[in-house]
């Protein structure tokens, strides 16, 4: 028996959550609808502009884990944040949420604990400022092996693959896993990632994972043949599991060869932010529990279903509750 159901490693960040207009986005210079790495400077200029602030601990990995947690798994977590204030916000709230926060706070050094402030837009848009301090520190010495060799499944960040050291502690991570019989998954988090590491981001999918999930500009960044299908066809003659969000028209997996394509319900988001996250746990909290592909999809999109209907990253409800009244789970 494993210790850890479901293991994550990557980016411990702070959220800081607004709501803003886009005339305030085209005013503060900020891009609408993607992820911006931001330096020290700008992180103070946009968080003072931040009014009615909301702040959880997020990053992209740790929402889909503390989804997870809700769901009741038992969940691990490989980041790091420093020994201050936002530090130990972050990591009492991953214990708080059934998650082990395997890395203790960092005493000294000048890099503090990693922030993100996002601004909402009225259509539910998330336009994210990201400020990695600390954690784009994480490397290969912040991989405990008896956390990794004891996981059913681990789940890595792609905004992590930005450093060197956080590609060696991926391939740590992913190895140990496997090679203790477990399986190993990557979530691809931004095209920007992809074009900054194309040839890395695939030689990792081709030869160390057992999945990755990705929206649809994300699998089509891969390999950029130009059509939907093509590269969902190629990236699955490499990797023996890939899902596909294509936001309000569905998700699409290919499995060993056979594809499924599961509708959704349109609806006008109150936050974007951790749709992704959050289909993510469903989907992982399916493939866990040993459910097929088809109702791995709809726990997945039932959990991204919840997150946009309110601000914030993490789910407010118990998520087995909602697979109970669909009749997914008994």
């Amino acid at each position: 028996m494993k210790t850890y159901q479901i293991v994550g490693i990557g980016n411990a960040v702070v959220d800081v959550i607004t709501q803003s207009d886009d005339s305030f986005l085209e005013q503060m210079g900020i891009d609408k609808g993607i992820m911006q790495l931001i330096e020290t400077d700008r992180a103070q200029l946009l968080y003072a502009a931040m009014e009615s602030r909301v702040q959880t601990p997020g990053g992209s990995v740790a929402n889909t884990i503390a989804g997870l947690g809700n769901l009741g798994l038992k969940t691990g977590f490989i980041g790091r944040v420093h020994d201050d204030a936002l530090g130990q916000f972050y990591a009492d709230a991953m214990a708080k949420d059934g998650t082990d926060f395997v890395n203790a706070p960092v005493a000294g050094g000048e890099l503090p604990t990693s922030r993100s402030m996002i601004f909402v837009s009225p259509d539910g848009e998330r336009s994210m400022n990201t400020y990695l301090g600390i954690s784009a520190e994480l490397g290969p010495d912040d991989v405990d092996e008896a956390v990794t060799s004891n996981a059913e499944i681990v789940f890595l960040e792609g905004y992590l693959f930005d450093k060197d050291k956080g590609k060696e502690a991926f391939i740590r991570t992913a190895r140990t896993c496997r090679a203790a019989g477990g399986k190993a998954g990557i979530a691809i988090s931004d095209p920007f990632c992809v074009e900054r590491h194309r040839d890395d981001f695939i030689s990792l999918i081709e030869n160390e994972m057992d999945y990755v999930i990705g929206n649809e500009d994300e699998i089509k960044s891969l390999y950029q043949l130009g059509d939907l299908d093509a590269d969902l066809a190629r990236v699955s003659s490499v990797c023996p599991l890939v899902v596909c969000t294509r936001s309000g028209d569905g998700v699409s997996i290919i499995h060993n060869g056979e594809r499924i394509d599961i509708s959704v319900e349109k609806v006008v988001p109150v936050d974007a932010t951790g749709a992704g996250d959050q289909f993510a746990a469903g989907f992982l909290y399916g493939l866990s529990t040993g459910r097929d592909m088809a109702t791995c999809g709809r726990m997945g999109n039932i959990c991204a279903a919840e997150v946009i209907s309110h601000m914030g990253p993490r789910p407010e409800v118990p998520m087995l509750n909602m697979f109970r009244r669909d009749g997914l789970v008994d």
